[in-house]
């Protein structure tokens, strides 16, 4: 693998930007801002499989980023019983995205690891994420200049794992399928996705759950060594 490979795509939610970590002190502080009277493990405990089935049906065009924006929380609120208007929960869905990327916790390992194969590869992103939070997580974080192309569903109109999104990706970064690989928190978008249009793939399991065998995998960003 490591002598064809030219070209390393990564995934940013949960893959490299700690989307849960940041996720949830992003909730503890507009919360507060907002005086929502909630326990937050409470909230989040609910909140992330409800947050996970509306980014589902967002990549499978089911819900648009606004359904996306206001469902998971209200649907959250209503699960746990805590009453909230429509208004706030509007409010709190804006205060969310305003929020989120002043925090900038990567995974462990995340600087090592890039500084790695920032010489022997061009470095990219391919995300599902909204484009304008995503350029201000990766600016705060201060990850944004080991990457070449930043490539987000927004720009390409559809989602992984459609196959458009990484093949517009890769023709931006002049990459052909068999000289690249996509490291990805998701199996379904990430790792199917890339794989089906002839990519190869590592599976960034980082909750260490899945002990799939069809693909590789890693528990730790910094093993990647082990396969670049």
């Amino acid at each position: 693998m490591k002598n064809e490979i030219k070209h390393v795509f990564f995934d940013l939610d949960h893959t490299l930007w700690d989307f849960d970590k940041n996720s949830g002190l992003t909730f503890e502080k507009i919360f507060k801002l907002n005086t929502i009277e909630v326990n937050l493990d409470d909230f989040l405990r609910v909140y992330e499989p409800i947050n996970f089935k509306y980014w589902k049906l967002y990549r499978e065009e089911k819900v648009t980023k606004s359904n996306l924006r206001y469902g998971r929380l209200r649907e959250t609120f209503d699960k746990i019983g805590v009453k909230v208007e429509d208004e706030m929960i509007y409010h709190l869905s804006e205060s969310y995205i305003d929020h989120l990327s002043t925090f900038n916790h990567l995974f462990d390992g995340t600087f090592e690891i890039l500084n790695y194969l920032k010489d022997k590869y061009q470095l990219h992103i391919i995300t599902n994420g909204f484009e304008e939070a995503q350029d201000k997580k990766m600016t705060t974080s201060n990850i944004k200049p080991y990457f070449k192309t930043v490539t987000n569903s927004e720009m390409v109109g559809v989602k992984k794992p459609n196959p458009k999104i990484f093949n517009f990706a890769l023709d931006w970064a002049k990459a052909k399928p068999h000289e690249s690989v996509m490291i990805g928190d998701s199996l379904e978008a990430d790792i199917e996705g890339a794989h089906n249009i002839g990519m190869d793939t590592i599976h960034f399991d980082y909750k260490d759950t899945h002990n799939n065998h069809k693909y590789k995998r890693i528990t730790n960003l910094k093993t990647l060594v082990n396969h670049l």
